[in-house]
C-alpha cells in the first residue's frame, strides 16, 4: 500500500493531471483534496484531450474509485458539464463520488467574486471569477452550504435563508442585483436530483481502502506559490495546495502519507497577478508560450512564461516534504540553443539568497541570478528511457534535481500517456 500526494511545485499549471492519469493506471483510489473549478488539469489519452476542473484525473481508469474530497468547493453546474463531456466520449462515471462535507459554490459566490474583483480597481488579484474565494470565505465564516445539505431539504432551506441575509447585504454594497431565494432553492433541488446518489460520507470509503492496503493518490490543484499561507499572498488561491493539507482534505490521518511527488515544468509559467521573478518579456518568453501552448486550461488566458526557478523549487520541496519530482514538458526546451536556470535572487541590498522565499513586497524587488546552459537542439519526443535523452538534457535534469534537493522520478516529453517514463 502507498498513499501518494501529487502536488504542484511552482505556480500551478505544471501538468499534474497527466501525472495522475499515468499513476492512476495502478491506483485503487484517487481523491481531489482541495480547490474548485478555477484551474484545470489537462489529460491526453485514448479518450482524447480533456481539461478536468473538478473530477479527479483517475476517472479514465474504470477500476479506480474517484472522490471529490471535503477540502474542495464544488460548483454543481460546472460539475454537471464536466460529467456530460466525459460521458459523451464513453468514460464511465460509475466510480465518481462526492463528499457530503465538500462545500458548494453557489451562483451568488460567482457574482460576489466578480463584484469584489471589480471593486479592487487597479489592485486586482487575478481571480478567475469562478466564486472560489467567496465560497471558501463562507466556509470559514460557517455560512457555507455543503453537498450533504442537498440530502436534507428542510435543513438546506434554513441554511440558505441564513446565508442570503449576509449575501444580500454584500451584493447591495457592491452594486449588484439581489438574489431570488426561492429560485435558488429550486436550483438546489435540481442539484439534488442530479447528484444525490453520488453524495456519500467518503470517510469510511477512504478508511476501508487504507485498511485493505490499497494504493491511494491525492490530487492537488495549483501549486505552492499559490498556497493561501505560503504563497505570494494576496495573489493566491483560497485553499492550501501543499502536501501537508492533502490528508486533511482527503479524510486521512497525517501519518498515512508515504510519498509526495512534486510536479514541475522544465521551465516556469504562471497565470494571474502577483510577483513572478523569472518572467520573460522577450523573444524567449514568447517562444516558450507559443511552442508550449501556454494558455490557461480554465480561462484561456496567456500564461506568463520564464526560465526554471531554482529558488522556488527548493522552497516547494521543503514545504511539501517531497520524495521525488515529475518533470513535464522537457520537449519544449528542444527548440532552444540556450537555456537559463534561476539559481538565486539578488535582493535590493545586493545580497543573493538561494534557500528562502522572500515575502511578497520583497519578491517584487528581487532580480533573478541565472546560470546559462547549452540547449540540445534535438527532439526528445520519442524518448522512452532515461538513456534515450540527449546528454545535455540529462545534465539539465540533474541540475534541477540538485536545486530541488530531491531525486527525479518521472520525465515527460509530450502530452500522451506513453510520453512519460520512470527515471
Amino acid at each position: 500500500m502507498t498513499v501518494t500526494a501529487v502536488v504542484g511545485a511552482q505556480w500551478g499549471d505544471e501538468g499534474k493531471g497527466r501525472i495522475i492519469d499515468y499513476l492512476a493506471q495502478n491506483a485503487d483510489v484517487v481523491i481531489r483534496f482541495q480547490g474548485g473549478d478555477n484551474a484545470g488539469h489537462t489529460v491526453v489519452n485514448e479518450y482524447g484531450k480533456h481539461a478536468l476542473h473538478l473530477i479527479p484525473s483517475g476517472i479514465f481508469n474504470p477500476e479506480t474509485q474517484n472522490i471529490i474530497g471535503s477540502g474542495c468547493v464544488v460548483n454543481p453546474e460546472a460539475l454537471a458539464k464536466e460529467m456530460e463531456s466525459l460521458t459523451a466520449v464513453g468514460v464511465s462515471l460509475d466510480n465518481l463520488w462526492l463528499s457530503t462535507r465538500a462545500q458548494m459554490v453557489m451562483p451568488y459566490h460567482r457574482t460576489l467574486d466578480e463584484l469584489e474583483e471589480r471593486a479592487r480597481g487597479k489592485d486586482t488579484i487575478g481571480t478567475t471569477k469562478r466564486g472560489i474565494g467567496p465560497a471558501y470565505a463562507d466556509k470559514a465564516a460557517r455560512s457555507g452550504l455543503r453537498l450533504g445539505d442537498l440530502l436534507h431539504p428542510d435543513w438546506l432551506e434554513a441554511r440558505l435563508d441564513n446565508a442570503l441575509r449576509t449575501v444580500h447585504r454584500k451584493i447591495e454594497i457592491l452594486g449588484g442585483e439581489p438574489v431570488d431565494g426561492k429560485e435558488l432553492y429550486a436550483c438546489c433541488m435540481d442539484y439534488r436530483e442530479q447528484f444525490a446518489h453520488r453524495i456519500v460520507d467518503t470517510a469510511p470509503m477512504v478508511r476501508r481502502a487504507i485498511q485493505a492496503g490499497q494504493d491511494v493518490l491525492l490530487e492537488g490543484q495549483l501549486g505552492v506559490m499559490r498556497d493561501l499561507d505560503w504563497g505570494i499572498y494576496p495573489y493566491v488561491t483560497s485553499s492550501n495546495p501543499t502536501a501537508a493539507y492533502a490528508p486533511a482534505g482527503a479524510g486521512l490521518p497525517a501519518r498515512a502519507l508515504d510519498r509526495v511527488v512534486g510536479v514541475v515544468k522544465a521551465y516556469s509559467t504562471a497565470v494571474g497577478d502577483g510577483p513572478f521573478p523569472v518572467e520573460l518579456f522577450d523573444e524567449a518568453g514568447e517562444k516558450l508560450r507559443q511552442v508550449g501552448e501556454e494558455f490557461g486550461a480554465t480561462t484561456g488566458r496567456p500564461r506568463r512564461c520564464g526560465w526554471f526557478d531554482g529558488v522556488a523549487i527548493g522552497y516547494a520541496t521543503w514545504l511539501n516534504g517531497m520524495t521525488g519530482l515529475a518533470i513535464t514538458k522537457l520537449d519544449i526546451l528542444d527548440h532552444f540553443d540556450e537555456i537559463k536556470i534561476c539559481v538565486g535572487y539578488e535582493m535590493p541590498d545586493g545580497s543573493v539568497i538561494t534557500d528562502s522565499m522572500p515575502d511578497t513586497p520583497l519578491l517584487y524587488q528581487v532580480k533573478p541570478v541565472y546560470e546559462t546552459w547549452l540547449g540540445w537542439r534535438e527532439s526528445t519526443e520519442q524518448c522512452r528511457r532515461w538513456d534515450d535523452l540527449p546528454k545535455a538534457a540529462r545534465a539539465y535534469i540533474h541540475r534541477l534535481a540538485e536545486l530541488a534537493g530531491v531525486k527525479v522520478d518521472y520525465v515527460s516529453v509530450g502530452p500522451e500517456r506513453d510520453q512519460m517514463f520512470v527515471v
